[in-house]
């Protein structure tokens, strides 16, 4: 059995780099809403209300079920969270 390495556990779970990509936009995402939502010190039902949503889609968000959010939805929660969304583009490091 060979030893392998990866930079991140979604390097690991996923087929290609691009769906890796994706899982770690969303994962990074889903932990920025999340912080963002803790300084609030609100219900669930009121952070819902405030980002527009669901309390059972904030519980999702809440429980990392990262499968029930598209990329698109994640960056709409996070402006409705006061958060500014940035991208980077560039090709990896030789």
């Amino acid at each position: 059995m060979t030893e392998q390495r990866f930079d991140s556990v979604w390097d690991a779970l996923e087929n290609s780099p691009a769906e890796a990509a994706n899982m770690k936009a969303r994962a990074g995402l889903m932990i920025a809403i999340r912080d963002a939502m803790d300084g609030w010190q609100l219900s669930q039902a009121e952070a819902a209300s405030r980002l527009g949503v669901t309390q059972p889609r904030i519980n999702d968000l809440l429980r990392g079920r990262i499968d029930k959010f598209s990329l698109d939805a994640l960056i709409i929660l996070a402006t409705q969270a006061g958060l500014t969304v940035e991208w980077r583009v560039g090709k990896p490091a030789a």
